[in-house]
């Protein structure tokens, strides 16, 4: 299997020029054939083949073959390394488990290197093959951005939705309460939270550092992806301390319940306990129990019985026992 997964020259009118399909076509490839976005899965063997033949930096290709990354922009020569990170949407994984994207941007030449697949980046080449795409760079990177956040969006909604659930069981005692589900909502959170803080983070050092390839009318977009992403940090914190109170709720219904029938079982310990006393009493096998030679002894005592049982009763109303 190929790592290439994509190689197309923009022909600066948001379509495509013509696609590049080996490492020699891309080596052939020259500036003034038109921007060039070279998109790899890293981990497969030629991945190495086309990095070379892009005529990248030691610490760019080192870079974009990283196993582990975090969301960050670094400054290297004419080039700008990206770490960005967009939401798992593939089948059978968790949202939080974010896909990483390394990029290293320069005027003419974009190289993006991931290992799982991205919803966003194939939405982003589609476009550009329907000739509906960014027409350079600078608007290509920001488009990348957008799309990254704006998917966050739909997964941020599903944790609301389910922390609603969650709010409304505990008010209404519906169901049985799932441990196991809120847990999982709030270490989704968390991931989440992970890694979209760094991500702000890198974005507003791209708008610092200003590259040559950034254009000023698309800081302001990078701005409005900052803007975005405030906002998804705030909703998790919002949804973390929501998860703590509904998680201490759910801990406070449980107690109340324990303690419920712990205090029914205390007093009706408590109304049995002189009972089984004088029943222990009387029934040891020593000589001078009273009542032996009395055909209406157990009657007798069996009422007694009854009647201390109702005075205990009395008492315990009284005192607002029972």
């Amino acid at each position: 299997m190929s790592a290439l997964i994509h190689a197309l020259v923009l022909n600066g009118q948001g379509g495509v020029t013509k696609e590049l399909n080996s490492p020699e076509q891309v080596r052939d490839w020259k500036k003034e054939d038109g921007l060039l976005w070279l998109h790899l899965d890293y981990q497969l063997e030629d991945a190495a083949d086309y990095l070379k033949s892009a005529a990248i930096s030691d610490f760019a290709f080192q870079s974009l073959t990283a196993d582990e990354t975090r969301p960050r922009v670094v400054a290297d020569g004419d080039c700008t390394l990206m770490f960005l990170r967009g939401v798992n949407l593939n089948p059978e994984q968790t949202p939080d488990d974010m896909v990483s994207i390394r990029l290293c941007v320069q005027e003419h030449l974009i190289v993006s290197t991931r290992h799982r697949r991205l919803l966003s980046v194939s939405a982003l080449a589609e476009s550009l093959r329907q000739a509906k795409g960014p027409k350079d760079a600078s608007s290509l990177v920001c488009q990348l951005s957008e799309n990254l956040t704006s998917r966050m969006q739909d997964v941020l909604d599903n944790l609301e939705d389910q922390l609603d659930q969650f709010e409304e069981d505990v008010d209404t005692h519906a169901k049985q309460h799932d441990h196991n589900a809120l847990s999982q909502v709030r270490r989704q959170t968390i991931g989440l939270k992970r890694y979209i803080r760094p991500q702000k983070d890198a974005l507003r050092t791209l708008i610092s550092e200003q590259p040559s390839w950034l254009k000023d009318e698309d800081s302001s977009r990078v701005h409005e992806t900052i803007n975005h992403l405030v906002r998804y940090l705030e909703e998790l914190d919002l949804n973390i301390e929501r998860a703590q109170i509904i998680q201490q709720e759910v801990t406070g219904l449980v107690s109340d319940q324990l303690n419920k029938r712990m205090y029914v079982m205390s007093i009706v310990a408590a109304l049995f306990l002189p009972l089984g006393f004088l029943t222990g009493l009387l029934g040891v096998n020593i000589g001078g129990i009273p009542g032996t030679e009395s055909d209406t002894a157990f009657t007798t005592f069996v009422i007694s019985l009854l009647v201390l049982t109702g005075v205990i009763g009395v008492f315990f109303k009284m005192k607002k026992w029972l």
